[in-house]
This record gives structure tokens, sequence and C-alpha cells, in this order.
């Protein structure tokens, strides 16, 4: 699997210490049919305001051992990691120089599909979340707002690409993937990330 990493976007922000980075062609070649082939999809709920809803996307949660992730509600503990996932993430924890011991899947069928906009901020993540965020497949519009208002910018994540959330970017800003008329196919979006033990989080 080889690693195009020769374009780089970085977006500067109002704040210096929060970093959104943005890598086109960050691979070289589209991971999309392995993955959906091996990933055991779910369909989620959430309540929003008394009422259960189905959540507007599939999604699946592998990782080391103990690395459980809560969201919304919805309690994530890990699946063993799939052949492909794993080589993704030796490919990104060598490339970045971080050990990601998680990943969060979603699988967007079609334009309908989406995520409201949310920060991951959750504790078990740490103060200063490194999120990784890799798309393969339709082109989507990734939508970033500041929580004060004074920012708002979109960026397209196309096939292949490479997504760095980093710093304090989770507690300063909010980001969605818009709902989208226009007909696109699958793509599925893949989060690495580092789970902190509860015990070492709470130290």
């Amino acid at each position: 699997m080889l690693i195009n990493r020769k374009e780089v976007l970085g977006i500067s922000l109002l704040r210096e210490d929060a970093h959104f980075i943005y890598l086109p062609n960050f691979y070289v070649k589209s991971m999309i049919r392995e993955l959906d082939d091996e990933i055991a999809w779910r369909q989620d709920t959430i309540k929003i305001f008394g009422k259960t809803n189905l959540l507007p996307r599939q999604t699946a949660y592998y990782g080391d051992k103990g690395a459980s992730y809560v969201y919304s509600g919805i309690v994530n503990d890990p699946q063993v990691w799939t052949p492909t996932l794993s080589a993704l993430r030796l490919s990104l924890s060598d490339a970045l120089g971080a050990d990601f011991n998680a990943v969060l899947v979603n699988r967007y069928a079609d334009g309908s599909h989406h995520m409201g906009y949310h920060a991951d901020d959750e504790a078990e993540l740490g103060l200063s979340p490194l999120i990784a965020s890799l798309s393969f497949g339709a082109t989507r519009r990734f939508l970033v707002k500041s929580c004060d208002g004074r920012e708002r910018f979109a960026q397209d994540l196309e096939d292949c690409s490479l997504l760095i959330m980093a710093g304090s970017f989770q507690h300063h800003y909010r980001h969605a993937l818009a709902k989208t008329k226009r007909q696109v196919d699958l793509r599925i979006n893949l989060t690495f990330r580092q789970v902190l033990n509860p015990k070492v989080r709470k130290i």
C-alpha cells in the first residue's frame, strides 16, 4: 500500500493551537471495496428530544482490547482489527508518528446520509485529540464552524484523502458532513484515534 505525501493543504485558523490539515491523494489506491466487504456494519439509533431515530449512516468500531468509546449515548466496544484496517493503521502510524488504538468507520451510501455538527471532544480522547480521518469513495463536503461564530469554512473530502484534526481543534470548532441532493456514490470514512485508558485519563 503506497502513500503519496507530496500535496498538503493547511487551512489557517484563528487559533494557532488548533490544527486542520488536508492531504489529497494521500493513498495511491482506493480501499473502498476491501473495506466494504470486510467490515461488519450496523445501524445505530440516537435519541433527539426524546424521540429515537436511526443514525443517517451505518457505522462500525474496531480497536485494541479495552479501547471502548462512547459518543451520543452510543457505547462502542471494539471489534478485532480486519486485515485492511490493520494495514491502514500501520501506514498511518508510520506516516504520522502516532499510535492509533481504535477507528470509528462510517458508511455513507448516498447523499442523504450525513453527520450533523459535533466535536470529537469526549473525555476518552484526552485534552488534545489527534484525529486522522481517511476518506474513500465519493467526494463529500465537510463543514467547519467555530464555537464563537467567528469562522466558517468547507472542505471537499476526496477519494484517498487524509484530514488531520489536532491540538485544540475539537474544543473550539464543530464539524459536519453535509447532505447533498446530487447523485453520489458510496463513501467510507475512517477516523483513527487514540482512546485513553480511563485510569490514565483521570490522573
